[in-house]
């Protein structure tokens, strides 16, 4: 009897740590695949092959997830992992204003106060597109405490962001069929992207997550794969490489 009571609490304490370790995966894992396409621009002086739209995507579905979470108080471990995954976002922004700024060749800059459409999301400085988040968490933070008492607008403002989420591959696919290449892209990141979104979708399955979220994972799954199709097609190096 005594060794069954041991045994289950020594069950217990290994589920618990391997909860931990999932936890911290879940939130410090998303930020790993942008390493390698980090190191690739700052050893390049290149952000070509990089749409930084993916960034635009990433950092509107965490912003929304947030407010998802006032709403709807979901795990705090997805919480966590918005919070670091908008520092990562800005820290890629941050690196490719600072080489399109060192290769600009035209004295014309563009802001977003100039709220000129054409220009939106290719603005010249780091500030406009730290604006652009105030002015955009302000407008969520008015609108969700206005309806915070809604669950119809909660659970659209979880399903917005998860919309969000499941487009974070889409620029970067639409960016590689105007380049017709996909050079400049780290590989890296979309493999680590597939091995993230495989993960994070199995763990929303297996902790009973709003459906918005292992949906969202699926999709991702999908346009993680026909990015590396994009590679096998435009690629035959990088195809012989894999």
């Amino acid at each position: 009897m005594d060794m069954d009571v041991e045994m289950k609490e020594d069950l217990g304490r290994s589920w618990s740590l391997l909860s931990w370790v999932a936890s911290c995966v879940m939130v410090f894992g998303g930020m790993v695949p942008y390493i390698p396409q980090y190191l690739e621009i700052q050893r390049t002086s290149n952000t070509e092959g990089f749409s930084t739209r993916v960034c635009l995507v990433l950092l509107i579905a965490n912003i929304l997830r947030i407010f998802f979470w006032i709403g709807k108080q979901f795990e705090l471990t997805l919480l966590m992992q918005s919070v670091v995954m908008i520092a990562t976002m800005l820290a890629m922004l941050q690196l490719c204003c600072n080489v399109q700024g060192t290769n600009r060749v035209a004295t014309k800059q563009h802001h977003f106060t100039d709220l000129d459409l054409r220009y939106f999301w290719s603005w010249s400085r780091f500030e406009d597109y730290l604006l652009f988040c105030f002015v955009f968490m302000v407008f969520c933070a008015f609108v969700t405490f206005l309806f915070l008492d809604s669950t119809l607008f909660v659970e659209s403002l979880g399903s917005l962001a998860l919309l969000f989420e499941a487009m974070l591959g889409l620029p970067q696919l639409l960016q590689n069929v105007q380049n017709r290449s996909t050079r400049g892209m780290s590989v890296k990141m979309v493999l680590l992207w597939m091995a993230g979104d495989i993960f994070k979708t199995t763990y929303f399955i297996m902790n009973e997550s709003p459906v918005q979220f292992w949906v969202c994972g699926l999709v991702q799954i999908l346009v993680d794969v026909a990015i590396l199709l994009q590679v096998l097609y435009y690629d035959p190096e990088t195809r012989g490489k894999l």
